[in-house]
């Protein structure tokens, strides 16, 4: 029998329907649906068996991040990157503990890779009770930091893009500290997300100590060879920031969330919602200053919530900014929000 995602599966559509109904409980059930004929189809298909242990577990370990996180959606959470390597007697690692225990003092809670070095830092200072950890399995033995042995937010994961997921989904802002290759490889998918629009703006968040050179050498490279030959835009370096202390680390998270609640696409509309109003007299001179990342012949307007995001009761009382973006310039969106908090 041939399976298709429309109702055209006569029987088929009538055993999933009365299993959903039979288990009961079952939120959302034409996507559960869906996902049952993806699993169906898949099994029809002439695939490798390793093919479908490699499906099977993707669909495992992302159902568990979302069940571990689900509790705290209403908490933004940090995600902080960094060498395994780093020993505590280093002054970067206590700046990145010292980093975690300011975070938690402002509301956040952390997210880690839940291994040795900055990570066990940043944990340490956050506290058990308000870190994730988001470990990955390598061939090497791979544990949880002390911290993390035995908390219910710990995850192991065999896939790193499951783990890279968890890691940015979940995270209101990113901040990488020196590090290695999976530093760099972290940076440079975030970097990626955040200039495609793939990833709604967040702070992004590069932590040197006071007179290192890590980040200050990446910046030149960016300079020297991918600005210089075209390869990005002068404004892509809006995407990011560095900074030199775990105060000012902080500083840019706060002023991001300063006003900024949140975005979604309506339409063709982008519906930016702010925790408190702009003066509407403001309207024209960011229409002005931001023109260049507007559709043609489009515009800024202050607005309630529109019909579509009647799913989202819980912020129905945020004031809007719609904006009639032309979904390239993600960089100079950045800058638009950044502008809105200022005033």
């Amino acid at each position: 029998m041939e399976l298709h995602f429309t109702r055209t599966n006569g029987p088929a559509d009538e055993a999933i329907d009365q299993l959903i109904k039979r288990i009961g409980g079952i939120y959302h059930p034409e996507i559960v649906r869906e996902m049952i004929l993806a699993a169906l189809k898949a099994g029809q298909e002439d695939v490798n068996k390793a093919d479908l242990k490699f499906m099977n577990s993707t669909l495992k370990e992302m159902r568990f991040t979302v069940k571990v996180f689900s509790p705290y959606r209403h908490v933004k959470k940090i995600t902080v990157f960094g060498s395994a390597r780093t020993k505590s007697d280093e002054p970067i690692y206590e700046m990145a503990r010292l980093f975690g225990k300011k975070l938690v003092q402002s509301g956040y809670m952390v997210i880690t890779g839940g291994g040795p070095g900055i990570m066990q830092a940043v944990n340490e200072g956050a506290g058990p009770e308000n870190s994730f950890g988001v470990n990955i399995r390598l061939p090497f033995e791979q544990k949880p930091n002390y911290v993390l042995q035995g908390n219910p937010r710990y995850i192991m994961y065999k896939y790193f893009f499951n783990r890279k997921v968890a890691f940015i989904k979940e995270a209101s802002a990113i901040v990488l500290f020196p590090g290695g290759f999976g530093t760099l490889d972290e940076a440079m998918e975030t970097l990626t997300l955040l200039q495609t629009g793939k990833r709604d703006p967040m702070p992004l968040i590069l932590v040197d100590e006071p007179g290192g050179s890590y980040w200050s050498q990446w910046l030149k490279f960016f300079k020297k060879e991918l600005l210089a030959h075209g390869y990005i835009s002068g404004t892509d370096f809006d995407l990011f920031e560095r900074v030199e202390s775990a105060d000012d680390a902080l500083a840019k998270i706060d002023h991001f969330y300063r006003r900024y609640h949140s975005m979604r696409f309506v339409g063709e509309k982008l519906v930016i919602r702010l925790s408190s109003a702009i003066d509407p007299s403001r309207v024209m001179e960011l229409k002005g200053r931001f023109s260049d990342i507007l559709s043609p012949r489009g515009g800024l307007s202050l607005s309630g919530p529109l019909p579509a995001e009647a799913d989202e009761p819980e912020i129905a009382h945020l004031p809007r900014l719609v904006v009639d973006f032309n979904r390239k310039d993600f960089s100079r969106l950045r800058s638009l929000i950044d502008v809105v908090n200022n005033g």
